[in-house]
């Protein structure tokens, strides 16, 4: 679809004119994407990560909790949902929060364009029969459904960063599975998720040469160290990168291959220079609620606003302590080294300034190219009544 760089360059202009008003006021905008952490239970022990270290017998919030912040109107401008783990699929009741999604659209979720869904793919009979039920409840309803699995190398590698047997073959075996649905359901989009590690550094074109075998979509980024998301701060050594990672990984994000992608050009900055530069809108249009029911304006920064136990979305959202940190997006030590791949997908059209400023340096094939391969067309849509 050609985009009317004009009238996207006025929209865009308005867009950062009252993003900048809201973050002086500490004010929050409608939702438009949404990240919910349905469980922290995980089958993996990645050296990346200590989600899996989670007691088993951790409290998570019921579905029928997840289903009435759903059907919030809070939600009429929601465009994209995120649903995470942990492992996603270890819940029984998956599938009935996606169905129940899928029936709030014609109500107030009337503008959701997509619903992605990240697993490590192990699964693979359990994904792929809940996937496949997924995708008959969502036809017809133009949301797309998105499917990441983990890869974090060919073969052994990924077995050994996954720390699980026969994980290489499982999520091949799942992906291998996902692409033959994907012939019947237009609507099944499927990608990697790949998170770049020392013992992985040098394995990152063989990643991008099997997604193109096959079709899929790469979101490729470096390990992030976190007390929060991850709860790997004790892990910060053993994933640094030395001298020759960090020269590798600077040549493979300025390679052809990613000529129109904006997180891997501020990566490839942020790996020389240390510091990272983009654009945020973290508890403006985007939210991100725990397992336990604690409510985050960025998942990366470990501080709750409140929890959907206690209160409404639409009462922590308006809360002091929301409107403070808002008013610090982009200022935190967190926001310096944040790497976090999506998080720029959501600001780039509600912050506006960057997005025009990347449209007047590109010229117009270009500029569309990177439109649609970022997926950013669902952000200018008029909003449902």
């Amino acid at each position: 679809m050609k985009v009317d760089r004009r009238r996207l360059a006025v929209q865009l202009l308005v867009n950062g004119l009252r993003f900048h008003c809201s973050k002086w006021m500490g004010r929050p905008g409608r939702p438009q994407a949404l990240s919910l952490e349905i469980t922290r239970r995980c089958i993996a022990k990645c050296i990346m990560c200590n989600i899996w270290k989670t007691p088993g017998d951790s409290p998570e919030l019921p579905m029928e909790q997840w289903l009435g912040l759903m059907a919030s109107e809070l939600f009429s401008d929601l465009r994209e949902l995120d649903i995470t783990g942990g492992e996603p699929f270890l819940r029984e009741d998956l599938g009935d929060l996606v169905e129940a999604v899928s029936d709030l659209k014609r109500r107030n979720l009337k503008h959701l364009r997509s619903m992605a869904i990240t697993t490590n793919g192990l699964l693979t009979e359990r994904v792929m029969n809940r996937v496949e039920t997924m995708l008959q409840s969502l036809r017809g309803k133009e949301v797309d459904l998105v499917i990441v699995c983990a890869l974090d190398g060919i073969g052994e590698v990924h077995n050994r960063i996954r720390n699980f047997r026969n994980a290489w073959d499982r999520v091949d075996e799942t992906l291998q599975g996902l692409t033959r649905l994907r012939k019947e359901y237009r609507g099944l989009i499927v990608g990697l998720k790949t998170t770049v590690v020392p013992p992985n550094v040098r394995e990152l074109d063989r990643i991008v040469e099997y997604a193109e075998e096959k079709g899929l979509f790469t979101i490729i980024s470096p390990c992030i160290i976190t007390e929060g998301r991850y709860l790997n701060k004790d892990r910060a050594e053993s994933l640094a990168f030395g001298q020759e990672d960090l020269a590798s990984m600077i040549r493979f994000y300025r390679s052809e291959k990613f000529r129109w992608s904006f997180h891997a050009e501020r990566l490839a900055h942020y790996l020389e220079k240390g510091v990272m530069r983009k654009p945020c809108t973290c508890g403006f249009n985007y939210f991100f609620v725990r397992s336990s029911g604690e409510v985050l304006l960025c998942p990366l920064i470990n501080r709750s606003v409140g929890n959907l136990k206690e209160a409404s979305m639409e009462e922590i959202l308006l809360c002091p302590e929301a409107s403070r940190m808002r008013r610090k997006i982009g200022k935190y030590p967190e926001c310096r080294t944040c790497t976090e791949p999506g998080l720029e997908r959501y600001a780039l059209p509600y912050e506006g300034f960057t997005y025009l400023a990347a449209m007047i340096r590109m010229g117009a094939k270009d500029f569309e190219a990177f439109h649609t391969h970022m997926g950013l067309n669902k952000y200018f849509e008029s909003r449902a009544e």
